[in-house]
């Protein structure tokens, strides 16, 4: 009997949990939804919660999920703050090491493309934000990929 009532309440905690994921994520879908229509934008939804718009399609190689890349970007929030932003040289890492966001999203993009990827909190810090990033945060990156190493 002990067990039956721990594992009701660990059922109940996760169902509320769930609940609260979905809530998120279709708050984060209003707001990306927005500021696309905001801002006369065309963006391709992937499925996950992540849109992005392809200004620049660029000619050269497409990175996969592993790769290493060289990036510039600028990182901001729907109501244009900036938080962060690399060089114009940009920033070499590999997609493995970045947000889940960036990771599925940058492979879109061909050497010498640019555009943006607009990712909801899911895909980017969650519900612990990170730094200056608050939790629960979308965040909008332009996206210049340089190189794929």
């Amino acid at each position: 009997m002990k067990y039956f009532f721990a594992i009701l309440v660990i059922a109940v905690s996760f169902s509320c949990k769930k609940k609260k994921v979905e809530k998120q994520a279709e708050t984060d879908e209003a707001i990306i939804v927005q500021y696309i229509s905001d801002n006369n934008l065309t963006a391709t939804a992937t499925g996950t919660g992540l849109y992005y718009t392809i200004d620049v399609v660029g000619s050269g190689a497409s990175p996969n999920v592993n790769s290493d890349v060289i990036v510039a970007y600028q990182g901001y929030y729907t109501d244009g703050t900036i938080f962060d932003e690399s060089l114009q040289t940009g920033i070499e890492f590999n997609l493995q090491g970045v947000i889940q966001g960036w990771t599925e999203g940058i492979p879109y993009f061909r050497v010498g493309g640019s555009g943006k990827l607009l990712i909801p909190s899911a895909l980017a810090y969650g519900t612990q934000g990170s730094g200056s990033v608050p939790p629960n945060s979308v965040l909008i990156f332009n996206i210049d990929l340089i190189e794929v190493l």
